[in-house]
């Protein structure tokens, strides 16, 4: 009888460290965070130290804002909202205010969310009066029964659940307006009017920093995984120079540009969204990660640097795990990106031969 108590108290206790076990490793997961800011043909010949300087400044202070969050014990959705409303504020990135301009004359923007533990997303399209479309896309995610919403009809959902409105004017920014006048030049395209409300043509020539392809690339995008495990990925665009008939690349579409589960990562891309659209790239590094138990770094490679470069898609992503793995890959000569994790330091880069 005695040597029952015994191995009962011991059986007891064991199932009890495994229960206390299994609760603090859902719990005591370290908080990470990747984005990125677009990628393309992005070469130090091409950039200022000053322009170069202003980047990194730039990526710093959303990675800065996300791990902020995170470090206080906020959720990753919380993470990703704040770093990409930061870089949708920050004119030097293709989203928000500095979104390049349709060939109408127009900044028609694009982001979505994904929250990896509910799998709940929220997406919009051609969003031309809300300040933060990464807060309409979140806002659509939690407070309507919808995934998607675009046009007219998401700002108007927007000024519903109060979102801050303002006038088309305000993403307004001169080197994107000369960039699309540039584009349009070249194709023998017919220039819209200069946006009602915009500041003054400059009286005297701007130096502005472009890149050979900047207008096929410009995306911003963060990935991150809270202490409770949880990932979240968003993105946010104008998507490209001088695009015509409200064209929607992959930063919106579930699947292709964005994507988040707990059983398996969280990924943002930027690049040619029709490629990542029939690839649907996020989901799929996910899937190689969930089904063929690849690590993330090679599910990344193989869909980027062979399954996208096979079909002539240009571009990169950028994902994390909930077990910590952190990666990023692009097959274009530079893309604006950053990680951190708990306890670690910072890494920041640009150009291809950066680690």
């Amino acid at each position: 009888m005695f040597s029952l108590r015994r191995i009962w108290l011991a059986v007891t206790m064991t199932l009890l460290g495994s229960v206390i076990s299994f609760g603090q490793s859902t719990k005591d997961h370290k908080w990470a965070v990747v984005l990125h800011g677009g990628a393309g043909v992005i070469a130090r010949s091409s950039m200022t130290p000053e322009a170069e300087a202003q980047y990194r400044a730039g990526i710093k202070e959303a990675l800065d804002a996300a791990a902020s969050v995170l470090d206080k014990g906020g959720s990753s959705l919380d993470a990703v909202e704040a770093a990409i409303k930061l870089l949708e504020d920050n004119p030097l990135f293709n989203a928000g205010r500095g979104a390049v301009f349709a060939a109408d004359g127009t900044n028609q923007l694009d982001a979505a969310i994904m929250d990896g533990k509910t799998m709940q997303a929220g997406a919009v399209a051609d969003v031309q009066r809300t300040r933060h479309p990464i807060s309409l896309a979140r806002a659509v995610m939690e407070q309507s029964p919808h995934v998607m919403l675009i046009g007219a009809g998401a700002d108007a959902f927007a000024a519903h659940v109060h979102l801050e409105q303002v006038p088309p004017a305000f993403f307004f920014t001169e080197r994107r307006w000369h960039s699309l006048v540039d584009e349009l030049k070249k194709e023998g395209s017919p220039i819209p009017p200069r946006p009602e409300g915009a500041p003054a043509p400059p009286t005297h020539p701007i130096a502005f920093f472009e890149t050979p392809d900047s207008h096929k690339f410009g995306t911003v995008g963060v990935v991150a995984l809270d202490r409770d495990g949880n990932v979240a990925a968003g993105t946010s665009t104008g998507g490209t120079t001088g695009k015509r008939w409200n064209r929607v690349g992959d930063s919106p579409i579930i699947g292709a540009g964005t994507y988040a589960s707990n059983q398996s990562c969280a990924v943002s891309a930027t690049g040619t969204g029709e490629y990542f659209i029939r690839l649907t790239v996020a989901r799929t590094i996910c899937a190689l990660v969930q089904y063929k138990g690849m690590p993330l770094q090679d599910a990344a490679d193989q869909v980027v640097q062979k399954e996208l470069a096979a079909i002539h898609g240009d571009g990169g992503v950028i994902a994390l795990t909930p077990d910590g793995q952190l990666a990023w890959s692009f097959n274009t000569p530079g893309m604006f990106r950053a990680k951190v994790a708990e306890g670690g330091k910072a890494q920041i880069g640009i150009f291809r031969d950066e680690p």
